[in-house]
């Protein structure tokens, strides 16, 4: 999917909600238990839920390798069962010398090698240019690089002064010659609204993939009121504040409650920004 496509959906949908599939089998609804594999049925259910609502899903990696061979099956079973108009992000969050991120970058692209051909992949900025390269070589993929992130420790290292200025703003800075807007995004938390216009002093064309809204606390209008461009820009994510907003047997029509009441919002705002 390209960034225009990408636009359409958003403005078809009214929304630029990405929704975060990051299930934990002990949280899951109980009675799902009884099917062979109740994680992929909680997937399918939530994304049945809330597939009309959103233009997103990010399945986080970390949820599905921990459960062995069975996890990775899941996780290319429901990448499978995503309409395929609907963007998809593998928050991997992958990125190592050159050799080993060309086998990374098959792993989530290569459909015809994994079994998995994801819109999108999270790439760790550390090791540079020659990490992220290979992720970049698939045509019609995008890099979605780690700049400002939403945990506590981003301070550590992020907010580091060099130079020219502080670190996340270096890896911008340099990681926008590598590639435009058409096959890079970045990531920046929610709870980091106040830095949201130096960021788009820095990348005012790129999409930005938005964690933190919902249970991390992040403000829905803090992050537009800076964060939004001419083709919207944002893909916000919320994953706990829907996928676990029920869990008994009514828990997909909770969730897409939930996934309800964010469009709805971010309706409003694509109004007065007048990109609908």
């Amino acid at each position: 999917m390209n960034k225009k496509q990408l636009f359409e959906q958003i403005k078809t949908k009214k929304s630029f909600l990405c929704v975060g599939l990051d299930p934990v089998l002990e949280n899951i609804p109980k009675h799902l238990l009884k099917y062979d594999n109740p994680v992929l049925e909680f997937n399918k259910q939530i994304i049945d839920a809330t597939k009309d609502l959103c233009v997103a899903y990010k399945p986080n990696t970390a949820f599905f390798e921990s459960m062995g061979l069975k996890g990775w099956e899941t996780l290319i079973k429901t990448w499978q069962y995503i309409p395929k108009d609907i963007f998809t992000i593998a928050d991997a969050k992958r990125g190592d010398i050159g050799n080993t991120s060309a086998m990374y970058a098959d792993a989530f692209f290569n459909e015809a090698k994994s079994e998995m051909g994801f819109d999108a992949v999270t790439v760790a900025p550390y090791m540079g240019k020659d990490s992220v390269g290979p992720f970049l070589q698939h045509e019609n993929k995008w890099v979605i690089l780690l700049a400002l992130t939403s945990n506590a420790g981003h301070s550590d290292f992020q907010l580091h002064q060099t130079p020219g200025g502080k670190l996340y703003e270096e890896v911008i800075r340099i990681s926008s010659q590598w590639a435009d807007s058409e096959k890079l995004m970045y990531v920046v938390g929610a709870t980091r609204g106040s830095e949201f216009e130096n960021i788009r002093r820095l990348a005012p064309d790129h999409f930005l993939l938005v964690p933190g809204i919902g249970a991390q606390g992040g403000s829905l209008a803090d992050v537009c009121q800076y964060g939004l461009n001419k083709e919207c820009g944002l893909l916000v994510n919320s994953a706990r504040a829907i996928i676990y907003a029920g869990n008994g047997e009514d828990f997909a029509e909770k969730a897409r409650a939930e996934a309800l009441k964010v469009q709805q919002e971010m309706e409003q705002i694509l109004e007065s920004a007048k990109l609908i």
